[in-house]
Formats: structure tokens, C-alpha cells, sequence
């Protein structure tokens, strides 16, 4: 299976653009803090996607999806950070984002695992 053609992993990649677009906005003090810590949430998402799918079999698979959901929920806990710091407004496009990969990570997950 080549990760590159999952939706999952496309909406992921989208996801990230958009988490590097808005905490452009943050200011520099948090360069180190939680613009860094939302970028490498981010990235983490498509990363373990492409990982897990690349290793031999579906229990790894499962592994790394799980790290992949468990970086989103990182990524949702520092967005609603931001928002509460004031450094960003509500975004209402990195919001759906967020929901649909969710989405299609539980999707993927639940169909390996019956596989």
C-alpha cells in the first residue's frame, strides 16, 4: 500500500500546510514554544501514516495509527491553547480539517483492525 494514495494522508499533508500557515501568526516569543510544538504535532500526523504503511503487516500499521490520532488530539489541545493565549482567532478551516482527518484516521483504523 502506497501511503500516498490515502485520503487520510492527503487531508494530513493539507492539515499541516494550514498549522504552518497559522502559527506564522504567533508571536516570535513562541517561536520555541507552541509554534514548534503545533508544527511537530502536525507533522507527526501524515509521518506515522506513512510509516506504519510501509511496514509489514497490520498490527505495526494499527501502531503507528494510533500515534497519528493521539498527535491530533495533541494538535487540538495546542490549537484551543492559542486561542485562549490570544494568539489566534477561531479558524473555522483548521477546525474541519482537524474533524475530518480525525475522522478518516478512526475510519482507517476500525477497517484494518476488522480486516
Amino acid at each position: 500500500m502506497d501511503h500516498k494514495d490515502l485520503d487520510v494522508w492527503k487531508k494530513s499533508m493539507d492539515l499541516v500546510v494550514k498549522v504552518y500557515q497559522i502559527t506564522q501568526l504567533f508571536p516570535d516569543t513562541e517561536k520555541y514554544g507552541l509554534t514548534s510544538q503545533m508544527r511537530r504535532a502536525a507533522v507527526s500526523i501524515p509521518s506515522n501514516i506513512a510509516e506504519g504503511a510501509a511496514r509489514k503487516g497490520d498490527k505495526e500499521l494499527l501502531q503507528f495509527l494510533y500515534v497519528s490520532i493521539g498527535s491530533l488530539s495533541e494538535l487540538e489541545t495546542q490549537y484551543l491553547i492559542a486561542l485562549r493565549l490570544g494568539f489566534i482567532t477561531k479558524d473555522d478551516l483548521l477546525e474541519f480539517q482537524m474533524i475530518e482527518v480525525k475522522k478518516l484516521l478512526i475510519g482507517f483504523k476500525n477497517y484494518i483492525s476488522k480486516k
